[in-house]
């Protein structure tokens, strides 16, 4: 795993938000020896009134901090920055940039932090110009969602993904679709998807505790979802189930993000809102089996939903519409996840099979292919990836100095000619021609003269003629 390093993460999530990959691997870095300055979300879209408590949570965040920068813990740093939220605007863009490279230049001197590897989330056209503006090792970009279909507004981002791409080091993608889209404008392209932090996720198997206070009243079997309750879940589909089988308990553990409405007359439907990521496991271990009840959209064709991977970690059969993820992973690894129809006749026949079918070697072969997809073994290979790619720059950059050298005194012979070229061409058109009288045309007196009681004539100068002793002359003769 990478040590030693100093790393400039841009997130697409805050830090406090639901616990993913990015805040997974940036305080494995920082435990490993890396410094770390976590950057969080800067937008692909501009708020609504739905965004009040994330903008009053960015508001004190910054607060905390030195001008947003708060130390997390050792070696991890989280920088909430106060942006305009306009995104793609280019006034607003101009103004974000310098505000936060302002910071970034002042922090980065005072915490010694030379020659980072720029890790970005975020496609944007202003993470773009971090990265374009900081002097770096390395340039790395996970993708690990298809922003630009994810919502109107954030199909702006298009342009500046492709830009991005092309830019990049290395590039790193969830899925297979994301993968042949990233492919088509980078050669580097890697697949890893989200994994599992596993050795929590173990102590918790392992151990013997009791069911959370929240089942208490929660008839089994039950059937769990965990992760933000979002428009991507078929809540159609879900009511159906739960009209069908009024035995079972459909349990819901993470934020709600979308209208539930449609499901809130249900008895046997849960909803227990966001926990800690830390007891997440405990909720998962009173679970009979896991659910990934997605719509299949152009969206979700992208998605690898890390929570499959923690559903297996404790053992537990996993239901699934048929993701193109999910179906990858059953060719990789054996039909493990049971794939049901959006339709609620073949879901639930799949979860009843599932719960009916469990069984101890189910469960074991489970949490071996979950240890498989561990952080662990995911961010060792990434690691590998970067400083092999850092190895071959430096390799390159020493290969390449004649050229280098040259290629820097012909940029500074060509910069050198352009002043000179500028500094005449202001001479010629100052001295040389009559612009300065163009420019003084609006300044000369051409209405005829009135007559007038009393006329002054002030002397000093030169006249008409370009001789200074005869300017008094002159004048007094013309007012005559």
């Amino acid at each position: 795993m990478l040590k030693g390093e100093n790393i400039i993460c841009i997130s697409s999530i805050d830090w406090d938000f639901i616990w993913q990959g990015h805040q997974q691997i940036m305080s494995a870095l920082a435990k490993n020896g890396n410094k770390v300055l976590f950057i969080e979300n800067t937008g692909v879209r501009s708020p609504g009134i739905r965004d009040a408590s994330r903008i009053k949570s960015r508001i004190k965040n910054w607060l905390k901090g030195v001008k947003g920068i708060r130390e997390e813990s050792e070696n991890l740093y989280i920088f909430s920055p106060l942006v305009l939220p306009f995104p793609y605007s280019r006034p607003a863009r101009w103004i974000n940039r310098r505000m936060i490279l302002s910071i970034l230049e002042r922090w980065t001197r005072v915490m010694d932090f030379a020659d980072p590897i720029v890790w970005t989330f975020l496609p944007t056209p202003l993470s773009m110009d971090i990265a374009e503006n900081v002097v770096k090792k390395l340039f790395v970009y996970y993708c690990i969602d298809n922003f630009s279909v994810s919502s109107a507004s954030a199909n702006k981002i298009r342009s500046s993904e492709k830009k991005l791409l092309e830019k990049a080091d290395l590039v790193f993608v969830t899925s297979r679709e994301l993968y042949n889209y990233c492919a088509r404008h980078n050669k580097k392209v890697y697949k890893f998807p989200f994994a599992v932090n596993f050795e929590i996720f173990e102590k918790v198997n392992s151990s013997e505790t009791s069911a959370p206070e929240e089942f208490r009243g929660i008839n089994r079997p039950v059937i769990g979802y965990v992760g933000g309750v979002h428009k991507w879940i078929d809540l159609d589909l879900i009511r159906r189930l739960a009209e069908a089988r009024p035995g079972y308990s459909f349990v819901f553990v993470g934020p709600i993000q979308t209208n539930v409405q449609r499901l809130s007359d249900l008895k046997n439907v849960h909803f227990l809102g966001k926990k800690e990521h830390g007891k997440l496991p405990l909720f998962i271990k009173y679970f009979d089996a896991g659910i990934i009840p997605y719509l299949i959209t152009d969206y979700t064709r992208n998605v690898y939903p890390t929570k499959l991977n923690e559903y297996l970690a404790l053992g537990k059969p996993v239901v699934s519409t048929a993701l193109p993820e999910i179906l990858e992973f059953n060719k990789e690894f054996g039909d493990v996840v049971y794939v049901a129809g959006v339709d609620a006749g073949s879901f639930g026949e799949s979860l009843e099979k599932a719960v009916r079918e469990d069984s101890g070697p189910l469960r074991g072969k489970r949490i071996e292919i979950a240890r498989l997809n561990n952080w662990e073994n995911r961010i060792e290979k990434m690691s590998g990836l970067i400083l092999q790619e850092i190895r071959v720059k430096r390799s390159d950059e020493k290969a390449r100095w004649k050229e280098n050298l040259v290629n820097f005194y012909k940029i500074a012979r060509n910069n050198t000619l352009k002043a000179v070229l500028a500094c005449l061409s202001v001479y010629i058109l100052l001295f040389k021609t009559p612009f300065v009288w163009f420019l003084a045309e609006p300044l000369r007196i051409s209405d005829k003269p009135a007559k007038a009681d009393v006329i002054v004539v002030f002397g000093g100068g030169v006249g008409e003629t370009g001789n200074p002793s005869n300017s008094a002359m002159e004048r007094a003769r013309y007012a005559s």
